[in-house]
């Protein structure tokens, strides 16, 4: 009996697994930006953990402006003009990233430049690396003051999609919001970590108690 849930318990642990795009080399098309794509699939249970990957080469990093959909249609801002703030009209000049955004860090990815590891987070592209916190800054990237920038996060963030299925179509949206940028997205990915639902568990796992206390009962 003890084997038996020992296996089942086993059975009920965390699935970890990586979906990507694959090389895509999308140009960002300026302010009217791009969508793309990408859909989860084999998954069971739901999200306990989300992160993405992004590999952006070229342009000027404190001009994109990013966000990922969930199949939900849950919205996280992932880069709203790095680096912009009162300081900083014009955001941060680095070429590029190849990075992986997750919630749970401390760093997040708008105020990369404040990090003790800067500059060595760059690689011999001139990528920032490392793993960050998205943005989160739901703010109009047009219109608001860089001093509004200051205010911190103010939207969803990844945690958000923490108990959904993430089967189903996920869609990065990435603008350039200044002329002449030059920003191309390499690849781009989901890591999707599930386990299954608890309820279903918890009464498999509440029969074959049951089950074993009425047998051993029997035996006396």
């Amino acid at each position: 009996m003890l084997l038996l849930l020992a296996t089942l318990a086993g059975r009920a642990s965390s699935t970890n697994q990586v979906f990507s795009t694959g090389t895509v080399n999308l140009a960002v098309p300026g302010q009217l930006g791009l969508a793309s794509t990408l859909t989860v699939s084999g998954m069971s249970g739901n999200t306990v953990n989300l992160t993405v990957n992004l590999d952006i080469t070229g342009g000027f990093n404190g001009d994109l402006y990013a966000y990922l959909v969930s199949p939900t249609e849950t919205t996280v801002v992932l880069l709203n003009r790095v680096g912009v703030g009162s300081g900083n009209p014009y955001g941060y000049g680095n070429s590029g990233f190849n990075i992986t955004l997750d919630s749970t860090s401390g760093d997040n990815i708008h105020t990369y430049q404040l990090s003790a590891g800067y500059p060595g987070d760059l690689n011999g592209g001139g990528q920032l690396t490392g793993t960050w916190a998205p943005d989160g800054r739901t703010i109009d990237p047009f219109r608001s003051l860089p001093s509004a920038f200051d205010a911190g996060p103010t939207g969803n963030t990844l945690t958000s999609l923490d108990g959904m299925d993430p089967n189903g179509v996920w869609t990065l949206f990435i603008a350039d919001l200044a002329p002449g940028g030059g920003s191309t997205v390499v690849s781009w990915g989901l890591t999707v970590m599930t386990v299954p639902e608890p309820q279903t568990w918890t009464l498999l796992g509440g029969s074959l108690a049951a089950f074993w206390l009425i047998n051993r009962k029997r035996r006396k």
